[in-house]
């Protein structure tokens, strides 16, 4: 049984973070390396993280000084991590008991080295308000103007990782990687089993929009090194898409 390395990067979801972890705790596949990475400078909720840590010896809690972003903290959890697959989870996320179990069967059986699948969209009271079904992205042009996986519902071979990271974006960082991947010939499967909840927070609605779309636009026109015009396209194309969902 191959180990699965679990990343979970950390920053002030302390009224979500047990379930999140209790999720994993009891996930059917147990060969688990659960990486959780402390990244915020305010170190207020650290004890209560320490707390959960020692609850399973499987838990590997690393602390940053500063905060590195989110980003940057996943980099770090897969540099560290010792699993031939890695898997990500936010910290507001939930797994339902079998997501590693089912996922890891289909791609041994498949022969596929990245995979996602599909979830639910749910409030902070966890009740269901849309799902989003899983799909193959075969080509760049499958993905390019609507980022359609879910980050807490992906897990790949590590080996995947060793030339791409994730970039230093506030938001749509998880995007940026998954069209380098498709960029350099990676094919992304997608298992049509609703197996994670998402979360979908109440944040700042105005300040979380504006940052969406300049890193939406930064997607295009830093990384995919598009110029304007093809980024301001795009960029219409992936908000419109947002909205659509």
């Amino acid at each position: 049984m191959n180990l699965v390395s679990v990343i979970i990067p950390y920053y002030k979801k302390k009224q979500y973070i047990s379930k999140t972890l209790n999720s994993v705790r009891i996930q059917s596949y147990r060969n688990l390396e659960i990486i959780l990475i402390y990244d915020d400078k305010n170190k207020d909720d650290l004890k209560f993280i320490k707390k959960l840590a020692l609850k399973d010896k499987r838990i590997k809690l690393v602390i940053n000084k500063y905060n590195h972003g989110v980003g940057n903290a996943r980099n770090l959890g897969v540099k560290i991590s010792k699993g031939k697959y890695i898997a990500f989870l936010d910290a507001d996320d939930i797994w339902l008991k079998h997501k590693i179990s089912k996922q890891f069967t289909f791609m041994i059986k498949n022969r596929k080295d990245f995979t996602h699948t599909s979830y639910s969209v749910v409030n902070d009271n966890n009740l269901v308000i849309s799902k989003r079904t899983a799909r193959d992205f075969l080509c760049l042009d499958d993905l390019i103007k609507s980022c359609d996986i879910g980050l807490s519902t992906v897990m790949l071979k590590k080996s995947l990782l060793k030339k791409n990271k994730f970039p230093t974006l506030k938001t749509k960082e998880d995007f940026v990687l998954w069209l380098r991947l498709l960029s350099n010939n990676i094919k992304i499967y997608g298992l049509d089993l609703n197996l994670v909840l998402w979360k979908k927070g109440q944040n700042s609605l105005s300040s979380s929009t504006i940052q969406k779309i300049l890193d939406g636009y930064r997607v295009y026109n830093v990384y995919m090194k598009y110029n304007f015009i093809k980024s301001i396209y795009y960029l219409i194309c992936l908000s419109f898409n947002y909205l659509k969902k």
